[in-house]
């Protein structure tokens, strides 16, 4: 019971920061919606116009319940459902990492949004780096509670991983928060030192100049 409050007072500070960054009465996507907790909060909160995609069934059924506009599908595939600036946000929150594609996935976001929102666990964390490099075994944090044979992540990164990405790929960071989870009061910002001293990322992107 503790873990799983723990667990949802970390996923409110990740929304916190999300619908923060959202302009009120905005068209958003959100990708791997879940059960629909982050979008619901945009449309009650920001007045947006607001459409889920999520692979799981189950989340899926319990959007439609909620009343949202959530559909089935798989990110991986792409967004080919979706024309060119289409939405003003794309939403991408804790997924990137459990991608096989993420390259890809955020090269559709930017086509079809004005803007993208990417958030993840930093793997460049200090408490991750020193409980590897001590125990010789892989990290457990908040943000990555689970164990090495039953964790989602497949592409591990950091916060200076994801800044260079975007440089490399001619991509535009319009705004980062680099934020510390803490147990009891949500997520504090970092402004210093973040690809050591912060466990989450969350970045606002647009398309480079041509």
């Amino acid at each position: 019971m503790i873990r799983k409050r723990l667990r949802e007072n970390i996923l409110l500070s990740d929304y916190d920061s999300i619908v923060s960054l959202v302009e009120p009465e905005t068209r958003v996507l959100d990708l791997g919606c879940g059960k629909g907790e982050l979008l619901l909060r945009l449309i009650k909160e920001r007045g947006v116009q607001g459409r889920g995609v999520e692979i799981n069934q189950a989340a899926v059924i319990e959007c439609i319940h909620k009343g949202l506009s959530v559909f089935q599908g798989n990110i991986d595939e792409g967004l080919a459902d979706y024309g060119k600036d289409t939405y003003d946000y794309v939403i991408l929150n804790q997924t990137l990492q459990v991608l096989p594609r993420p390259d890809f996935v955020i090269n559709e976001m930017l086509r079809v949004g004005k803007k993208v929102i990417v958030s993840f666990p930093n793997f460049g964390y200090w408490k991750v780096r020193t409980r590897y490099f001590f125990t010789g075994r892989m990290p457990q944090t908040i943000k990555l509670p689970a164990e090495w044979y039953n964790t989602p992540n497949i592409h591990l990164l950091t916060i200076k991983d994801f800044k260079m990405f975007c440089k490399k790929k001619n991509i535009q960071i319009i705004k980062s928060l680099c934020l510390l989870s803490r147990r009891s009061s949500g997520s504090g910002r970092i402004k210093y030192g973040a690809n050591w001293l912060a466990d989450e990322g969350v970045f606002v992107l647009a398309r480079g100049a041509p």
